[in-house]
């Protein structure tokens, strides 16, 4: 292709799986395709919606697949919504636990699609668009729950499932600021939990730059942003898509 090295990149969501053409630099080279998550979801099904989708976007020449979950050298260990019987919030199928857990998705993506693939949480691949590479910078994600990424002076730090730690009343961060409550609580008082957890969060993990991204992060009020300093920054949500080239940086 012209010497230039393009990256189809698609970011896996519990409600929608969307994917983008993009060369070295990041630019889209074709406008975002989306289709719902399919449920129930085990890892064929998987594989092939995303061969799909791919199918129906320009040819390039490696793959980037950002999924929710632990994912470790492009080995699903565990993913919280594709093991559900009809989606997030629904029963959890004991099946599904077994076929995903274990489950070599950068192989199977990579024989599928006949391409170098790479897998990784899609935190990460929405942090590696966005990161300034130096510092410690934090990376989360605010859609159907939540997605955390770890960068230390441009280096990807192993990936933590902090979604799934508990906050309050039971609650995991992935419910407690997922959509569900976003929209049983309205937008306003969402933000405030938002700006809560962020404040919660801080001397954790005392970053340099905290990003939040994902679907919902431009539904938080201005008044929260502002109150959350200016060492938090609202990021697009195309970077889920964009992060996807530059992402091979990041590998260790």
């Amino acid at each position: 292709m012209n010497g230039v090295t393009t990256t189809l990149t698609i970011d896996c969501g519990g409600g929608g799986i969307k994917g983008s053409v993009l060369d070295e630099g990041g630019n889209m080279r074709a406008q975002p395709l989306r289709v719902p998550t399919p449920y129930p979801l085990p890892p064929d099904l998987f594989v092939k919606t995303l061969l799909e989708l791919g199918s129906r976007l320009p040819v390039a020449d490696r793959v980037t697949v950002g999924m929710p979950g632990m994912i470790r050298h492009g080995v699903v260990i565990a993913t919280p919504h594709y093991v559900t019987r009809s989606g997030p919030r629904t029963k959890v199928d004991p099946d599904l636990v077994t076929a995903w857990h274990g489950f070599d998705a950068r192989s199977a993506i990579s024989s599928a699609f006949g391409l170098p693939a790479l897998v990784l949480n899609d935190a990460q691949v929405h942090g590696a668009g966005v990161v300034a590479g130096t510092g410690c910078e934090l990376m989360l994600t605010l859609g159907t729950g939540l997605g955390w990424a770890l960068f230390d002076g441009g280096t990807l730090a192993q990936h933590l499932e902090m979604s799934q730690a508990p906050v309050r009343w039971g609650m995991s961060y992935d419910t407690y600021i997922g959509e569900h409550e976003r929209r049983r609580l309205g937008d306003a008082f969402w933000s405030r939990r938002v700006r809560n957890v962020v404040e919660g969060l801080r001397p954790v993990v005392l970053w340099d730059r905290l990003y939040l991204g994902g679907g919902n992060a431009r539904l938080i009020t201005a008044t929260q942003v502002a109150r959350m300093g200016d060492d938090v920054v609202v990021v697009p949500n195309d970077a889920g898509i964009i992060g996807g080239a530059r992402a091979w940086t990041f590998r260790s």
